[in-house]
């Protein structure tokens, strides 16, 4: 069996949105969840994971579409969200390995749409708001966005803003320098 102490699932989910309130009876859902492994202990990213999910109950946007990305046709081809959580269990460990996301706004987002949708939770307990250690380690008032944050970091921002695989590679990068400096916890 793998071991998993140094290695950490990273993760970023685009979801349905709107300019403004969503359309009667539709709720935002996720449409992509990004996963990147890093591995802690080389200081490297090892993985990069794009898992495309069809929305049940709602509809990808034009606004949407301009700040992702995605489109429905494209969403059209992904998993259920109940696959999506399988896959997210079986093939990246998330039940066993610790895992960080960017805010709390993705681990939110998985807890309602599983409570939403009786989906088992594919994520173990240790969670870890790298944005939150990004902000103290560094000395901050304010919390930073993921590309401001890069920025300070004096890192790339590699790929599109707002897609979840890019995202979360990005991130990954931030957790990197993070461990690099020991700040990481």
């Amino acid at each position: 069996m793998e071991s998993t102490g140094e290695l950490w699932n990273v993760v970023d989910v685009e979801a349905t949105c709107w300019d403004g309130d969503p359309p009667a009876g539709a709720v935002s859902e996720i449409i992509e969840i990004g996963l990147t492994v890093v591995d802690l202990a080389a200081g490297e990213r090892i993985g990069r994971h794009r898992i495309l999910v069809r929305p049940a109950r709602s509809t990808v946007s034009p606004f949407c579409t301009r700040l992702t990305g995605l489109t429905q046709a494209e969403v059209d081809t992904g998993l259920s969200f109940a696959e999506a959580c399988r896959l997210l269990a079986a093939e990246h460990l998330a039940g066993r390995r610790p895992w960080a996301s960017w805010g709390d706004y993705d681990r939110h987002q998985f807890t309602r749409q599983c409570s939403a949708t009786g989906t088992a939770y594919p994520f173990g307990r240790r969670h870890t708001n790298a944005k939150l250690v990004f902000t103290e380690a560094n000395g901050l008032r304010k919390r930073p966005g993921m590309a401001e944050a890069l920025r300070l970091a004096g890192l790339p921002l590699e790929g599109r803003h707002h897609r979840g695989e890019d995202d979360a590679w990005n991130i990954a990068a931030l957790v990197l320098d993070l461990s690099a400096r020991g700040a990481w916890h």
